[in-house]
């Protein structure tokens, strides 16, 4: 996660958190040596539809994909949008690498998803702003000490960010199974009600994962390992 100074929504001074963490398998060090450079983000200038996909097309961002199967199911489901995954955690960007490659040939692989291996908030700043359909960040680290809060991807930097590449009418998705860090973004999204519309009429809503809302192994783990209570909120851009 990245941190940003007072005043200046979109400064990055530093990515928290491990990069590497087990040793990849021989077949995923290939995918990251072979599949990764060619569906790279680029590193330099504005990252758009047309040069990332050739054409225009509805474009979703997810921030930190985790092992990228929210990100692979939804592009698996909307065969004509393009996604842009960011994750800076080695072993992550491996296999969600394998859902693009087809899963070992147990599916076609993915032709409109892009991947950045690195920090999310560097490349959504090359975004041009009114940009995005979709933007994802789901099970956050959730950084629960107080004097970590400003780590935190939910913050009033971020959030404004996020609101200035999504077109009007785009949408902001959110799920976490940490209490704390559920009662900040809140907080925080209390704040921005003049940018987001919380889609949300009755508990149900927030408590139960909606169509079309791919689950992770995070989540899974959360909820049938630990026995977590998982909550998803859906905001849309006014």
């Amino acid at each position: 996660m990245t941190a940003y100074k007072p005043g200046d929504p979109t400064t990055i001074n530093r990515l928290y958190g491990r990069a590497k963490g087990k040793p990849l398998r021989q077949g995923q060090q290939g995918l990251v040596d072979r599949l990764l450079p060619q569906i790279a983000v680029p590193a330099e200038g504005a990252v758009t539809a047309e040069r990332l996909f050739g054409h225009d097309c509805p474009l979703h961002f997810e921030i930190g994909f985790g092992g990228g199967e929210h990100m692979a199911g939804r592009a698996d489901m909307l065969p004509d949008h393009g996604f842009i995954g960011a994750e800076p955690f080695l072993n992550g960007v491996a296999q969600a690498l394998t859902h693009v490659d087809g899963d070992n040939g147990t599916r076609p692989p993915l032709p409109n998803v892009r991947i950045h291996h690195g920090d999310a908030l560097e490349v959504l700043q090359r975004i041009p702003d009114g940009s995005l359909s979709f933007l994802y960040l789901l099970h956050p680290d959730p950084w629960p000490k107080a004097r970590h809060a400003k780590r935190r991807m939910m913050n009033d930097g971020p959030v404004d960010l996020f609101a200035a590449k999504l077109k009007p009418g785009g949408e902001f998705r959110f799920g976490t199974d940490h209490a704390i860090y559920l009662r900040h973004a809140l907080m925080v999204m209390r704040r921005h009600t003049d940018q987001f519309e919380w889609l949300c009429d009755k508990p149900q809503d927030f408590q139960k994962r909606p169509g079309g809302w791919p689950e992770t192994r995070y989540e899974a783990k959360a909820r049938n390992v630990y026995g977590h209570e998982v909550w998803y909120f859906r905001f849309r851009k006014r």
